[in-house]
């Protein structure tokens, strides 16, 4: 099982977190923040991933420090749950539709940190969650997950319906990319024999 946990502890955030990427979807979240819940519940559906996430933050001063922290850990967990990266298929995309909204997400499991962005929201916030800390969350992801990210939308207006079409799409894409190829399980997916 390609598994990992982890805590991380600063001045503003406390974080304990467990990631199966071989896992059923299951999860146990509490971030300190509903929206963030909710979206990592899908994340962990989306893509099959067993996840638990606990977090104390500073939130009576906002969600940002929680958001991004949360994005470091999962994206080093995932980094680490990953192992060697023998036999992974290694790139997954998926063009996702919720209501009318319309996400397209690729993602390579490179080694390279990269995130390409392009998600208009309207609103800026959700309840009392600011929207612009999504882009924030994914950076965070994709750097300590050393990955490259795209997440673009191609057609949507309700913000809610956006961002969870991020969140799916990215889980979709990355169960794609960590799948394990079944005529290659023993190699490297790169002809530098490293990722």
């Amino acid at each position: 099982m390609r598994t990992f946990s982890i805590e991380r502890k600063t001045a503003e955030t406390d974080i304990k977190l467990s990631l199966n990427l071989d896992g059923k979807g299951e999860s146990t979240i509490n971030t300190g923040c509903g929206f963030l819940d909710h979206m990592l519940t899908l994340f962990s559906k989306h893509g099959c991933f067993d996840l638990t996430v606990n977090c104390v933050g500073d939130t009576n001063v906002d969600y940002h420090h929680t958001v991004e922290d949360i994005g470091i850990a999962l994206g080093q967990a995932f980094l680490s749950a990953l192992g060697d990266k023998k036999g992974i298929t290694r790139y997954g995309d998926i063009i996702l539709p919720m209501d009318e909204s319309l996400i397209l997400c690729a993602v390579d499991i490179s080694g390279r940190a990269y995130l390409g962005y392009n998600l208009e929201v309207r609103a800026k916030k959700l309840g009392d969650y600011d929207t612009e800390l999504t882009e924030e969350f994914f950076i965070a992801f994709a750097q300590n997950a050393k990955i490259t990210l795209h997440i673009n939308k191609l057609a949507g207006k309700n913000s809610h319906h956006i961002i969870e079409g991020a969140f799916k799409a990215v889980a979709r894409a990355l169960k794609k990319a960590v799948s394990i190829d079944d005529k290659n399980k023993d190699a490297i997916p790169s002809t530098k024999g490293v990722l």
